[in-house]
């Protein structure tokens, strides 16, 4: 049986999440990289010139030798879809002239809030992905604009889903310990966190704020409306490469045993695991039973990076009809270009 390869490129693809994109993508069976861009300094160079590759895997040999060109649609020939890892700023301009074209499956925040444009998780709203065929009539593209969340929201939301499922959520409280990979290669000079850690991440809080809200939301005639409960976040950044650390509490309106909640996360599956996805962990959510874990060095890879590890799991005693436990989530395989390939990944397999 011959699989037609859907020819797919990559916006941005000499930065870090850039590179995330091309390492999950360079052995995968659908998808196959045809374009890179980058700024103008990098177009007309061979990739393996154009980038410092800043990964602990080498830089895969089938994009090597791929010429990269401007970020521009006249520039990019031939794609079914586009992974965006652009800066926010440009991604406003940039995503929406692709979207005239082919699909985007984007890593940036610009277009995330717009109400015709979906803000997926797979395993969590699914169904949001109907809001393409009301962005495509509403804009008159060809192609579209899929988004996924902030990843610190990412991993939050995939252990909240089988909560809200089966309980009603009054409050949820989350404290993040960041990894500084999220803020890129050049993002925390290492004086400012060696030795250190910094109690603030620009715009990181409203985005778990309101993303979570939204994802959990429900969609009727097009237009989503959030969860009924409020969410209050805390965002700091920590000397850690990889693997976004968590401490969430959770208020709940009813009683709650915690052996049960942990066996209810524990089975939970999305349509992805249902469809049997090539980027889908078959456990989304795992548990640790150990006291000290989950811990990023030691947890953040787990089923490739694409589950988010729980542990810690118990009541809190400052709350009635409370739960708290601790997370870890990969940040940039998860929390970004994982998160778009299993987007894109779910859209060819059930839309186009």
């Amino acid at each position: 049986m011959v699989i037609e390869m859907v020819n797919v490129g990559v916006l941005g693809a000499t930065g870090m999440v850039g590179q995330r994109f091309i390492q999950l993508l360079a052995n995968h069976p659908k998808f196959e990289i045809t374009a890179l861009t980058a700024s103008q300094r990098s177009a007309g160079k061979r990739y393996e010139d154009a980038t410092t590759w800043y990964l602990d895997d080498n830089m895969p040999e089938s994009v090597k030798d791929i010429t990269v060109v401007d970020t521009d649609p006249s520039q990019v020939k031939d794609v079914d879809i586009v992974f965006s890892a652009l800066p926010a700023d440009t991604a406003a301009l940039v995503e929406p002239k692709f979207a005239q074209i082919c699909g985007v499956a984007s890593n940036a925040s610009a277009m995330r809030m717009e109400p015709d444009v979906p803000l997926v998780i797979p395993e969590v709203n699914p169904e949001h992905l109907d809001l393409i065929e009301t962005q495509q009539k509403n804009r008159g593209w060809d192609g579209y604009v899929v988004t996924n969340p902030n990843c610190s929201t990412i991993a939050m939301t995939i252990t909240l889903k089988p909560i809200y499922d089966n309980y009603d959520i009054k409050r949820v409280y989350v404290s993040t310990m960041q990894a500084v990979s999220g803020a890129g290669y050049n993002g925390v000079p290492s004086m400012a966190i060696v030795d250190n850690l910094v109690p603030f991440i620009g715009g990181e809080e409203e985005k778990m704020e309101t993303e979570t809200q939204h994802l959990l939301g429900t969609l009727e005639d097009g237009v989503v409306t959030p969860a009924p409960f409020g969410v209050s976040a805390s965002c700091h950044r920590v000397a850690v490469v990889d693997g976004h650390t968590e401490a969430v509490f959770i208020e709940l309106e009813d009683p709650c045993d915690v052996e049960e909640v942990q066996a209810t996360m524990s089975k939970f599956q999305g349509l992805p695991q249902k469809l049997d996805l090539y980027s889908a962990p078959k456990n989304p959510i795992v548990f640790r039973n150990e006291e000290n874990r989950p811990q990023p060095r030691m947890d953040r890879n787990e089923e490739g990076g694409m589950s988010v590890v729980v542990g810690r799991m118990r009541r809190d005693p400052a709350f009635e009809n409370s739960l708290k436990y601790v997370l870890v989530g990969h940040n940039t395989i998860r929390g970004a270009a994982g998160a778009s390939i299993l987007n894109a990944e779910l859209i060819n397999e059930i839309i186009l």
